[in-house]
């Protein structure tokens, strides 16, 4: 089959966790073809630089620098919603000009159509309001599951037993008719025999959406700089070159390879991150969720939430 893959642009975690399921289509003997932009863009080039990119804009967001997202959500909900609208189009005029078998969107509401077999890819069937908001989170549910519906199946990758890792996100409510558990998915399943490097005590990983991502580094940069320890920040930025600064014990990085983040993972006694899903996933994977410290982007309500699940 040709197949399309789109994943979302708010952060790094939709595109890696696209990984697995990229290797495992082409180990199928699938033609891959895949949209992305930004940051996700740049990532999947790396990985797969023998496949074909298509440059199309996800709807962007911006977070606010508060400790409250809502106003900020509310404020790129126009921004969202033309975005939904104008790529569901844009899918619609490539079909029109390209074959494709089916269409795979990791997260991306937009990207679907009746001709071609549609998937969504999420781990969110319901999400988490403010307490002060609780009294929508069916709504807002019912909501998700009208655009669910859309696709011919949805992909929740976890696993069904016990709440899986998403908890509530994927097992409070009732699934949309046509989801199923796919199982964990991380960049890091396929790797085997990974020497642990041990050149760090803490191993820091930079994510998320501007200006928390800049927010986030500069805290922990403060935090480690005057260690004694040695401490390596992975700054989550792919489209630049991966050169290295030093701050007195502490080494950033632009980006880093698979092998090289899971040689680290291993090694480190301490792990600190964002509790985004994907992270999450990618720890469980390689068994170091146990030295994790999980800081959750302030007023990201999916992310408190998966902080204090696994807490």
């Amino acid at each position: 089959m040709k197949i399309l893959i789109c994943p979302l642009n708010w952060g790094l975690g939709h595109a890696t966790r696209c990984v697995p399921i990229i290797r495992q289509l082409l180990a199928d003997g699938h033609e891959i073809v895949i949209v992305a932009d930004g940051f996700p863009l740049a990532f999947l080039k790396q990985e797969f630089p023998f496949l074909r990119f298509i440059k199309y804009t996800s709807y962007s967001v911006d977070y606010s620098s508060r400790k409250s997202q809502v106003l900020a959500m509310v404020f790129n909900l126009p921004r969202i919603i033309k975005g939904i609208f104008k790529e569901h189009f844009w899918l619609r005029r490539l079909l029109k000009n390209e074959h494709f078998d089916q269409v795979i969107s990791d997260n991306r509401f937009g990207m679907w159509n009746k001709k071609v077999r549609s998937v969504y890819i999420t781990h969110q069937i319901m999400v988490k309001m403010p307490e002060y908001l609780k009294l929508f989170e069916p709504i807002v549910w019912f909501i998700h599951r009208l655009f669910i519906h859309r696709f011919d199946e949805c992909w929740i990758p976890d696993i069904k037993e016990n709440g899986g890792l998403s908890g509530d996100l994927s097992h409070k409510y009732p699934l949309p008719k046509n989801a199923k558990f796919i199982g964990i998915l991380s960049r890091f399943q396929r790797l085997e025999h990974v020497e642990p490097n041990a050149d760090y005590e803490v191993v820091a990983v930079i994510s998320g959406v501007e200006p928390q991502r800049t927010i986030f580094e500069k805290m922990l940069i403060k935090r480690y700089r005057n260690q004694p320890f040695q401490t390596i920040l992975i700054l989550g930025q792919p489209h630049k070159l991966k050169i290295g600064k030093n701050i007195n014990n502490i080494k950033l990085v632009s980006h880093i390879s698979d092998e090289e983040m899971a040689a680290l993972f291993l090694g480190a006694k301490k792990i600190v991150s964002r509790s985004g899903y994907s992270t999450i996933m990618d720890l469980v994977t390689l068994n170091c969720f146990d030295k994790a410290e999980l800081i959750p982007t302030p007023g990201q309500t999916e992310q408190e939430y998966l902080k204090l699940v696994h807490s």
